[in-house]
């Protein structure tokens, strides 16, 4: 384990007051560098379908390429390197401490935030990812340095203790993707935090707090990030409608990985329900 990682007491103390807690330095260079050469493979599509995906410019530059999209959904059922990222033993070390030994992931999104491109507007991972067990944690990695000129994430710290999941409604703001914003929440923009880390840093934050991020305002350059969900998972996840005649209490989504310890569902299988895909970009126009 990096030398750059808290303590487990520290780490846990520090996430259950503010909700967040910044792990420094927890991918060397080398491999924040392969990412960054598996993000443009997966822009291209050399590595299977993505769905809403434009074909490549032929003679485009790398760069332009990868500008070209602002997330991925699901990266993980394209690469093995994603995949293999999700599960890395720097990574979820520090989650056993803060959700315990038996965790399980279901989701991953790839960021790709050029310069103009929009961020997106107060949320809680809880209210799309509804485990409802307050174990949901995010762990959003870093690949290059994220500083509040290229859209780097603001926290509101302890917004999460309340266990209270907001309201949300559509919104207008062009600093903003097509998702939803929160609102009527007990704290002010003056509250806010921005989470300026390294590249090969991750933020690990609860799924009740409250966080956004602006645009990439930069003069040029990406500000790209891997995010992959976690739970644990001894708990349902009730994240698709059931089976017919199953209660809503039972529904238990099967797309995961098993990332620690083992899976008490296990009995169960898993499926492959979600697809890879990208998210629509605000600056082009949402449809609504």
């Amino acid at each position: 384990m990096p030398s750059g990682r808290p303590a487990s007491d520290d780490l846990v103390s520090r996430f259950d007051r503010d909700g967040y807690a910044v792990l420094p330095g927890v991918l060397t260079p080398d491999e924040v560098a392969g990412l960054r050469e598996e993000t443009l493979r997966i822009c291209r599509g050399e590595r299977g379908p993505v769905e809403g995906a434009l074909p490549p410019v032929a003679g485009e530059s790398a760069q332009d390429t990868v500008r070209g999209f602002l997330c991925v959904h699901y990266p993980h059922k394209l690469s093995a390197l994603m995949l293999d990222t999700m599960r890395h033993p720097a990574i979820v070390g520090p989650l056993t401490d803060v959700i315990g030994p038996d965790i399980k992931s279901m989701q991953s999104m790839l960021f790709i935030k050029s310069e103009g491109k929009p961020g997106q507007a107060w949320h809680q991972d809880e209210m799309f990812i509804p485990t409802r067990d307050r174990s949901l944690t995010a762990a959003w990695l870093a690949l290059d340095d994220a500083t509040v000129d290229n859209g780097c994430l603001w926290v509101l710290p302890g917004s999460h203790r309340p266990g209270v999941i907001y309201p949300n409604r559509e919104h207008e703001d062009a600093r903003y993707d097509c998702t939803v914003e929160s609102y009527d929440f007990p704290y002010g923009e003056d509250d806010a935090v921005p989470v300026e880390i390294a590249a090969g840093s991750v933020l690990l934050f609860n799924g009740y707090l409250l966080h956004k991020s602006l645009p990439n305002s930069g003069g040029r350059g990406l500000r790209r990030a891997l995010v992959n969900h976690y739970m644990s998972a001894a708990s349902l996840l009730p994240w698709a409608p059931p089976e017919p005649e199953q209660p809503m209490a039972q529904a238990d989504f099967r797309d995961v990985v098993l990332v620690a310890g083992r899976d008490p569902y296990g009995y169960k299988g898993l499926t492959d329900i979600r697809t890879p895909r990208v998210r629509p970009d605000r600056s082009g126009g949402c449809d609504r």
